[in-house]
């Protein structure tokens, strides 16, 4: 069941009339027959990519074997006789972020390993993974749709090198990839499908959210179930008006439209970790053509600059009713969603994919793909082809009068992910000197999240990014350049993009960024 409250203030017009535009367009109808007319007469990238509206009831039936399989690898891939206690994620995006989610949220089943995330190229990052991870009671996960994914194929090239044993690995990824042919000539232990018509960041309840899960111990039954109760609410049998997705995707829409493209998110913090997947299901998929949401997650009602923000606060019927007590007059039109349990995760998923779905349709966008991401890939590449041009740093008092009125200030580090907690101390200082809303991304992996939306979205950001320095590189097995040198590639790569862009995009020195904190 999904318990919503809309409260639009000076947009009720202009969402009334979406919402009836949706109705007599018959969006969800269209939608639930994967008609892609529903969002664009072209069918490219709309037509094989709506598998997600389906997707349910097929990974309720591969549930089982997902567990079966799940249960083998942690009971035999071990040969020490102690147990196995990690299962290593090696994934991007949306291979990585619905698993982390649930390893945020949930404690592994009794007797099955915790659940860890790979998903940076900083080499302390992946020097850290490797001396937590044993390698005779890991069971790593290498998860990508494409198969070709340079971080998942750098790491897994590492920790295959390290433990070259099929019986301990597992991959997640689309039928004829280049990575299941790798596991099937290396003899890993399972290869788990994706679907090729669901793009990455509605992937979650498919194979690369599930089996995962299934490796945790979860009852993924039990988040299949609270989907599918929300997948058959929102279909078109009911009254379409009254569709809470629909509202919410044509309320954050012409909020968007009308200037209020801040997407503040407020969760409880039983539920935190929902925020990052949030993130890039809503950033990747309306940031694009110059228009966009932009997700702001790690703030509240009371930062800088409600008049550019639309407020999103989700949780417990208890903590919404203390946020209303607390804050009796929210200072923007908002959504208040109540999750009660962890398990209506599997809800929230489905709701909150509807709703982005509609959201792009309302705002004139394809939501399926995403046209600037490879401009960053094809940079770094080129970097590590050494045929461009160094980057200099400006001070940050130079970087902040780049602001204008209704931008965000968005700081990407390509860093050691252990310094997000300075990161975001920083990140709270920078926000109230500027009066902005900000957010922060931790890079490469933002890449695969937030990054569509700062090279296509509005001209209302400015990006801020830091480059950590490397205490210790790491080679990356068959490769001719380190993990140091990939991150460092993939920073400069990046920042070339966003120029290429026409984007406001500085690099400050991560020591005066950190001495804010």
């Amino acid at each position: 069941m999904i318990i919503a409250t809309f409260d639009p203030q000076e947009l009720a017009d202009d969402w009334a009339a979406s919402v009836d535009r949706l109705a007599s367009d018959d969006v969800i109808t269209r939608l639930w027959r994967k008609d892609h007319t529903a969002v664009s007469e072209d069918p490219t990238e709309v037509s094989n990519r709506l598998g997600w509206i389906d997707v349910i009831e097929r990974s309720r039936r591969e549930w089982p074997n997902w567990v079966l399989h799940a249960d083998q690898a942690v009971e035999t891939a071990d040969t020490s006789g102690a147990g196995i206690e990690h299962v290593l994620v090696l994934g991007m995006g949306g291979s990585s972020l619905f698993p982390e989610v649930l390893s945020k949220t949930f404690d592994p089943g009794a007797g099955f390993p915790s659940l860890m995330i790979l998903d940076s190229t900083d080499p302390a990052a992946v020097i850290r993974a490797t001396q937590a991870c044993d390698p005779e009671r890991t069971v790593v996960v290498a998860s990508s749709k494409s198969g070709t994914t340079v971080e998942t194929r750098s790491h897994l090239a590492h920790f295959w090198a390290r433990h070259p044993f099929g019986r301990s690995f597992t991959v997640v990824t689309d039928p004829g990839s280049q990575l299941e042919t790798l596991a099937q000539t290396d003899s890993y232990r399972f290869i788990a499908h994706g679907d090729p018509n669901i793009g990455g960041r509605f992937s979650a309840l498919s194979a690369f959210g599930m089996f995962p899960a299934a490796l945790m111990g979860l009852d993924g039954a039990a988040l299949l179930d609270t989907a599918s109760e929300t997948h058959d609410l929102l279909g078109p049998d009911g009254d379409v008006s009254d569709n809470p997705a629909v509202q919410l995707g044509a309320l954050i829409a012409v909020a968007a439209r009308a200037g209020r493209d801040k997407l503040t998110f407020v969760i409880e913090d039983s539920l935190s970790a929902l925020g990052s997947w949030l993130e890039q299901l809503i950033a990747e998929s309306t940031g694009k053509h110059g228009t966009g949401i932009l997700p702001v997650v790690g703030e509240d009602v009371t930062s800088p600059s409600p008049e550019t923000r639309t407020y999103a606060i989700v949780g417990s019927a208890e903590f919404i009713a203390q946020h209303r007590r607390d804050h009796p007059s929210v200072p923007g039109p908002s959504v208040q969603l109540v999750v009660e349990e962890p398990e209506d995760l599997g809800s929230q998923v489905f709701l909150w994919e509807l709703a982005t779905a509609v959201a792009g349709i309302v705002l004139g966008i394809n939501p399926f793909d995403q046209p600037d991401v490879e401009s960053a890939k094809k940079a770094a590449r080129d970097r590590l082809g050494g045929t461009s041009d160094p980057v200099s740093e400006v001070t940050l008092d130079d970087a902040l009068a780049l602001l204008r009125e209704g931008d965000a200030l968005v700081i990407g580090a390509f860093a050691d992910p252990a310094l997000w907690d300075g990161l975001s101390a920083a990140r709270g200082v920078l926000s109230q000197r500027t009066g902005v809303p900000t957010t922060l991304g931790i890079g490469p992996r933002f890449l695969h999240s937030t990054g569509q939306m700062h090279k296509g979205g509005p001209d209302r950001i400015v990006m801020l990014q830091v480059v950590g320095d490397d205490d210790a590189d790491l080679s990356i097995p068959g490769e001719s350049f380190t993990f140091g040198e990939l991150i460092h590639a993939q920073a400069d790569g990046d920042l070339q993009a966003l120029h290429a862009a026409g984007k406001r995009a500085v690099r400050v020195p991560l020591s005066e960024l950190l001495a804010l904190g």
